[in-house]
């Protein structure tokens, strides 16, 4: 049994995103690396929404930079993959690879046909 809450998979792609990114998460660049990586197509908003919510959960801490010239003086508000979400992501991953170990069929090539 799981023993911390499961993650839902647009909550991985953040997570995921979080370790990609580095010092250099924050809304934008994660919604970026999603929509590049994953091709998903997704607001910023449901970025932040979905920061919010992991950070509720203690998987993800925020930090307020310095306030840059090129964005006007406003300030960036960056993410960081906390040890919690370290564990929660490398769990749910490891149910994904276990559920699709051994699988006779080349899943890649089904979703390319549309077969269900």
């Amino acid at each position: 049994m799981a023993d911390s809450p499961s993650l839902g998979d647009f909550e991985q792609l953040i997570l995921l995103a979080l370790v990609r990114l580095g010092d250099e998460a924050y809304g934008v660049s994660i919604h970026n690396e999603i929509v590049r990586r994953a091709r998903r197509d997704v607001t910023v908003a449901a970025v932040y929404k979905t920061l919010e919510r992991l950070e509720l959960k203690g998987f993800a801490v925020s930090t307020v930079g310095e306030p840059t010239a090129e964005r006007g003086g406003r300030r960036k508000k960056h993410f960081r993959i906390q040890p919690s979400g370290r564990r929660a992501l490398a769990q749910a991953l490891g149910s994904l690879r276990r559920m699709t170990d051994g699988l006779p069929v080349d899943l890649d090539a089904v979703a390319d046909r549309g077969d269900a």
